[in-house]
């Protein structure tokens, strides 16, 4: 089918893919400690389970969530607890932190793999794991799997809009088995009658590779978007594949429909094949102002700065940004952490961030009421 996309609005920024869409997925070892937030998701904060001087494995349970809506956090490495540390997040929120010594043994403590698993084994496993939400959102994944209404399609958001950002579609190419059987199981967990899956057109190959291990299986169809922001918007994703509305303050489930990204039904299909908690995160790393782009699997956990140290540093850098360049957030330092909801560290340019020049305007828009000829000076340089 030709290109398709939600009905109004929208912008076409230039996607900047190229600079980091052909660099594979490479691992980041964790240096000598990490630091593992307690809030990495929408939702009440998690509660420690661990005590400074304990000594935990890989994938072991560190920290519980404390309601519904919460998640559980795990280590990402093997060694011991040394304390607990107040550190900012990316927002500049300061939040408790667990500081763990790597021993650098990697000693594993995941759960047990599960075979033909029930509709209620995949949400309490996937509540166990800590699976959130990695479209940006970390809305606790369990809650959205465990709908109480008729659920027609569960929509596989493969779009990623948002320019620079390419580890969706590096997860895609060599994950694309995984992905599928992730999302097989969120699809058993609602029990939606479909699965669509939505990709952007400026990852053709993508598409190509998705509709050729569906050759032969009509209970799921890839949908080619076009390439149009802010395609992968929950809302605007949904109308672009079944022309359905959600109405003011309802929710996707409202109108039949669940959302997941497919980091998420990635992380779906660890938890429950693997046993694997969800503790890594994978981030694209890019911008014409770092000296390497590249396509990383991370632990939580990992400052910025290791992360930095890992692909070269940067060159000449204006503006530091977690996550795309039009929901992420710009940052003064290096010191937050990678967490799950990380998707990318965007390292621009003077000219790439568009920086305006300094003037004494503060934008109070007094200048365009008193205006004659109606115009909006704050606008004119």
């Amino acid at each position: 089918m030709g290109k398709v996309a939600f009905r109004r609005g929208g912008v076409y920024p230039k996607d900047k893919k190229n600079l980091s869409k052909n660099f594979v997925l490479e691992t980041v070892t964790p240096g000598s400690k990490v630091f593992v937030p307690l809030i990495q998701h929408i939702g009440a904060p998690s509660a420690p389970v661990v005590e400074k001087g304990d000594f935990v494995s890989v994938g072991q349970l560190i920290a519980k969530a404390t309601s519904y809506v919460s998640a559980n956090v795990h280590s990402p490495v093997s060694g011991k607890v040394l304390d607990f540390e107040v550190r900012e997040n990316i927002v500049g929120r300061k939040i408790r932190h667990i500081v763990i010594e790597n021993d650098f043994q990697y000693a594993k403590s995941f759960m047990d793999i599960l075979e033909n698993p029930t509709r209620e084994d995949i949400i309490n496993r996937v509540s166990e794991a800590g699976i959130v939400g990695m479209g940006g959102a970390t809305f606790p994944t369990h809650v959205k799997l465990d709908v109480k209404k008729k659920i027609d399609y569960l929509i596989v958001n493969g779009t990623e809009c948002e320019p620079y950002i390419t580890i969706d579609y590096r997860l895609m190419l060599e994950k694309t088995k995984e992905i599928l059987k992730g999302a097989k199981y969120a699809q058993k967990a609602t029990g939606a009658g479909k699965i669509l899956i939505g990709i952007e057109a400026n990852k053709d190959d993508a598409i190509g590779l998705f509709k050729e291990l569906l050759a032969d299986d009509d209970s799921i169809e890839v949908f080619r978007l076009k390439n149009k922001y802010p395609q992968g918007g929950e809302k605007q994703l949904i109308y672009s594949l079944t022309k359905r509305l959600v109405p003011n303050g309802g929710l996707p489930a409202d109108i039949g429909c669940i959302v997941l990204n497919v980091s998420t039904c990635h992380a779906i299909y660890e938890a429950i094949d693997l046993g694997k908690p969800s503790y890594t995160r994978y981030l694209t790393v890019t911008g014409e102002g770092v000296l390497r782009s590249a396509n990383l699997i991370a632990s939580v956990g990992i400052p910025f700065s290791e992360i930095i140290e890992k692909t070269g540093y940067f060159k000449t850098t204006t503006k530091l940004i977690s996550g795309g360049p039009m929901m992420g957030i710009s940052l003064h330092n290096f010191k937050p952490v990678v967490s799950k909801g990380s998707s990318a560290l965007l390292f621009l340019t003077k000219k790439e961030a568009q920086v305006a020049s300094t003037t004494p305007c503060i934008g109070c828009a007094k200048c365009a009421q008193v205006c004659p000829m109606h115009l909006m000076p704050m606008k004119i340089d």
